[in-house]
This record gives structure tokens, C-alpha cells and sequence, in this order.
């Protein structure tokens, strides 16, 4: 036995599959274009991410003076790591605040 089509529930599906592709590129571009700063706890290094996890810049804004590799490696790898928690955090604010309409599929 033949279905009838229902245009209008067809129309409505388009229509929000073509606003979910639109956010989806307005998400893109701001994970893309938002960056993070996070500092080392001894203030020595910088690091710049994306909120797509790409690392921008690594910068040395503390003094060396009295401090050895070790040292400069532990402050580096401390915040390169502090920076990816930072990514992440950013990427999912700006989901939640992109896609606040449309909740994850299995959820009302």
C-alpha cells in the first residue's frame, strides 16, 4: 500500500538540515579563528592555540636567568598540555553556544 509524501515534513527536513550545514561552517570558521592564551604556572612560557587545537605560538615571556633545559622543557610541556585542555574547552563552549537549538540526537 503506497505512502502519501508529506511535503510539508519534507520541506521542514530540508530546511533544517540547511541551518544545521550553515552553523556547522559558522562553528568551523570560529574554532578556527578563536584563539586561547595559556601561561605556565612559573610564568616563564606562553602558548597561543586555536580552539581547533592548533598551536599559534610558543613564547618565552619569563625570565631564563637561574633556570636550566629541564626547567624550560617542564614549562613547556605543562603548558602545551594546559593549551589542548584550553582548545577543548573552547571547541565545546563554542558548540554549546552554536548549536544551543538542536540537541544531541537521542535527547529532547
Amino acid at each position: 500500500m503506497p505512502r502519501e509524501i508529506d511535503e510539508a515534513w519534507v520541506e521542514e527536513a530540508i530546511a533544517r538540515y540547511r541551518r544545521i550545514e550553515s552553523l556547522r561552517d559558522e562553528f568551523d570558521k570560529a574554532v578556527r579563528a578563536t584563539e586561547v592564551t595559556v601561561r605556565s604556572p612559573d610564568g616563564l612560557v606562553e602558548v597561543v592555540v586555536t580552539a581547533a587545537g592548533e598551536v599559534t605560538a610558543v613564547r618565552v615571556v619569563g625570565s631564563l636567568a637561574g633556570r636550566g633545559n629541564r626547567d624550560l622543557s617542564v614549562s613547556l610541556t605543562t603548558t602545551i598540555a594546559a593549551a589542548t585542555d584550553a582548545a577543548r574547552w573552547a571547541r565545546d563552549k563554542l558548540r554549546a553556544e552554536t548549536f544551543a537549538d538542536y540537541p544531541p540526537l537521542g535527547e529532547s
